[in-house]
């Protein structure tokens, strides 16, 4: 049975935002899984998610404190429709990121990861894909806040569409 996703990352509330765009929270409360890869920064808005997800899977990020450290762990890991999902909040700098993840991740097919508030969305020579969403409350320099949705379904991850979010 095809599982929709939600993807994001680097929300910050309540540094960056008061609260997620409701665009976010729709995303979030209709989506089969949510994923969320870090720098979540208030135990509050974790609480919020697990209350409005059917299901999610949280990592910490670098600016999360030692309550949110102590709840969520640094990486995870899940099969969903046999896909094989790693999460990380940081993976260092771009260049060269493709095969550091091929070698840190060896049995996932695709890594979801955060911080740098850039959207990213490639394939390893292996194949490993690389999702990143964005940040759906501080775009840095990018044009817009932003965080992903995709399907996945017997074996195969599509759909995977960047949505972009103004902030409320």
């Amino acid at each position: 049975m095809p599982l929709n996703l939600v993807l994001v990352a680097d929300t910050h509330v309540p540094k960056r935002a008061r609260t997620l765009p409701e665009r976010v929270w729709t995303a979030v409360e209709t989506a089969d899984v949510v994923f969320h890869a870090g720098d979540w920064v208030s135990a509050a808005l974790l609480d919020e998610f697990l209350q409005r997800s059917q299901s999610l899977v949280g990592v910490y990020g670098n600016n999360d404190g030692p309550e949110l450290r102590g709840r969520l762990p640094e990486t995870a890991a899940v099969t969903l429709e046999g896909v094989r999902f790693a999460m990380v909040h940081e993976t260092g700098q771009a260049k060269g990121r493709e095969a550091r993840c091929e070698s840190l991740y060896p049995e996932a097919d695709v890594l979801v990861f955060g911080h740098s508030h850039i959207p990213w969305d490639t394939t390893s020579p292996r194949g490993l894909r690389l999702l990143n969403p964005g940040s759906p409350t501080d775009r840095r320099r990018q044009p817009a806040c932003t965080f992903m949705t995709c399907v996945v379904d017997a074996g195969v991850v599509a759909d995977v569409r960047l949505v972009e979010v103004t902030r409320d």
